[in-house]
């Protein structure tokens, strides 16, 4: 959620840096809302032919990695019955952002779950999956290798299928914050998962949405190039509070535990974490839902996350300590 600019009166020589009011072209896109944000004031060229275009490509990306529709390269993938299969450079490239955030997360973050996500909205085949894991015959090892121009061969079990899910989208804002170099001011918001870049001078507003109260602010970031240069971060959200299902009377969520391989149970409703890109942080903010408010923030701590804020399920807000600076008021 971008912010209005508030209105600013400096006192003193020192001027803080221009709240950014920029032109914005609003989408749909990988499931849910798309939205680009870019600063006309750092830029002379046409900033909405400009949204429009980069949107037309992130929409290109998006039908390679999906998952919701036959045609894409993703679901060719998964629907192919060899252990070894070729895939193109967009996968190739979206799959190694996977296993970085696998790696990042210390194997939080996992594309592989796609059948047990599947199962958390069925209650016979969650049960089934259950028992399936539970033996121990489930083995999630894969490899990817490169291949010419970008392609790769991917070796995995017989059966294994991918959902690349979050991962693809901050992949893919990441990917367009790149296509967006003339922009030194520029945000993709890819249905909550932010890459941003910011020019000395300007800032950026987040506001955190409250899950809990409709139109209401956890909080709000700022997020300001501190040098000479344009800097960059990733913004994400995740909770359980969203895609949920009511299932014989139990409530399920979409945020798989891969070490269960059913909806997570923990303590945290929603986690929002900044980090260096999108990938990142959307990466970082499943992993602390899923270990939970304690084991969640020792893991932000090693991952040298860039802040965080936490809501409880005791209604208990929390904060890393590098947050304080980044938050307004």
């Amino acid at each position: 959620m971008i912010a209005e600019p508030p209105v600013r009166r400096s006192t003193t020589e020192w001027a803080p840096p221009a709240s950014i009011v920029p032109v914005s072209y609003l989408t749909t896109s990988m499931g849910g809302r798309l939205a680009i944000h870019l600063d006309p004031a750092a830029n002379g060229g046409n900033a909405r032919e400009t949204a429009r275009r980069i949107a037309g490509r992130i929409e290109s990306w998006a039908d390679r990695l999906t998952r919701h529709t036959d045609a894409s390269e993703l679901m060719a993938l998964n629907s192919d019955p060899r252990s070894e299969v070729e895939v193109g450079p967009t996968l190739a490239a979206a799959l190694r952002a996977g296993r970085t955030a696998n790696e990042v997360t210390e194997g939080l973050a996992d594309i592989t779950l796609l059948d047990a996500r599947l199962a958390a909205e069925d209650s016979e085949a969650t049960a089934q999956r259950a028992a399936y894991f539970s033996v121990g015959e489930w083995h999630g090892e894969w490899s990817l290798s490169g291949g010419a121009r970008g392609s790769a061969t991917v070796r995995r079990p017989p059966g294994l299928r991918f959902d690349l899910g979050g991962v693809g989208k901050g992949w893919i804002a990441d990917r367009a914050i790149d296509a967006l170099s003339a922009w030194p001011s520029c945000l993709i918001d890819a249905d909550g998962d932010m890459a941003i870049r910011c020019a000395p001078g300007r800032s950026w507003e987040i506001g955190i949405d409250d899950p809990r109260t409709p139109d209401a602010l956890l909080a709000m970031l700022r997020l300001s190039a501190s040098g000479r240069v344009p800097e960059r971060w990733g913004v994400a959200t995740s909770g359980t509070s969203v895609h949920r299902w009511n299932i014989g009377g139990q409530v399920r969520h979409h945020i798989i535990d891969p070490r269960t391989h059913l909806p997570a149970v923990t303590d945290v409703v929603q986690a929002t974490v900044v980090a260096g890109s999108a990938l990142i942080a959307e990466a970082l903010t499943k992993a602390v839902v899923i270990a939970g408010t304690v084991d969640g923030f020792a893991l932000l701590e090693r991952s040298r996350a860039l802040g965080a804020v936490v809501l409880t399920d005791r209604g208990e807000t929390f904060a890393l300590p590098n947050t304080l600076p980044l938050l307004v008021g």
